[in-house]
């Protein structure tokens, strides 16, 4: 989750006066909020001029939490859940998308699991030139590790070097190009704030009936929690990173 500034904008009453408030409880992030006795913290609020407000801003992470969450569902509520929500996306690797039943589900995380150097990176950089080639929408490319190859989606998309059809490939390259935005991020929070404002940009766009993203790509997840678990580990959560399918 966000840190609290992130989500100022989107929620006006975590402002400047309640990020000091909990900045002088060492609480800059929502996780930090989590951490606390959130009594002892209430008890805190009543004590400050503003507390009603204070209070509310705790009362409103707290709902952002609660939000996060999907409700509980049964077996006959997932199975037509997985019905109406068949769309798929093409990873543009037939073998994958037969594992995949399809390709990269729409509205679900997809998440590759394996060694250092298995290719799961040119299975993300795969998926992005094909998703960004063929389907009306963008991709976003989350890249932690430097990982990110221009060199290699050209590879992709201009696989013959055939004279007569270099212009139009030229055209489709410069058409993925521009659909692919790749952002270098080095720390989970960081990544964070990446996210959270990339889900308050799509929110706005979905209200506007606009939705362009269509593929998030985060290479890898594993950079950014090592740091936090320890370790040197070439090994389970190590070696994964996510592919999430949004509109």
């Amino acid at each position: 989750m966000a840190p609290l500034k992130s989500l100022e904008q989107e929620y006006p009453i975590l402002d400047s006066n309640f990020q000091s408030f909990c900045a002088s409880h060492d609480i800059f992030s929502v996780e930090d909020l989590l951490l606390h006795d959130l009594y002892v913290l209430a008890a805190f609020a009543e004590q400050e001029s503003s507390s009603e407000r204070l209070k509310q801003g705790i009362a409103q992470v707290l709902s952002i939490i609660d939000g996060q969450h999907q409700p509980w569902l049964n077996g006959i509520e997932l199975l037509e859940d997985a019905q109406r929500n068949k769309h798929v996306l093409s990873t543009g690797c037939e073998g994958i998308d037969l594992l995949l039943h399809g390709g990269l589900r729409v509205g679900q995380l997809t998440e590759l699991v394996g060694p250092s150097s298995s290719g799961k990176t040119q299975v993300c950089l795969l998926a992005a030139s094909n998703v960004a080639k063929k389907h009306i929408g963008s991709v976003v490319y989350l890249d932690t590790g430097n990982s990110f190859s221009p060199q290699r989606v050209t590879q992709f998309i201009c696989q013959h070097s055939d004279p007569a059809i270099d212009q139009a490939k030229h055209r489709t390259l410069q058409k993925v190009m521009n659909n692919i935005s790749c952002k270098s991020v080095f720390d989970i929070f960081t990544m964070f704030d990446v996210l959270h404002q990339l889900e308050f940009n799509l929110r706005s766009q979905m209200q506007g009936g606009d939705c362009k993203v269509q593929l998030l790509i985060v290479d890898s997840v594993s950079s950014m929690v090592t740091p936090i678990l320890g370790g040197s580990g070439s090994q389970g959560i190590h070696s994964c990173m996510e592919i999430s399918v949004t509109c």
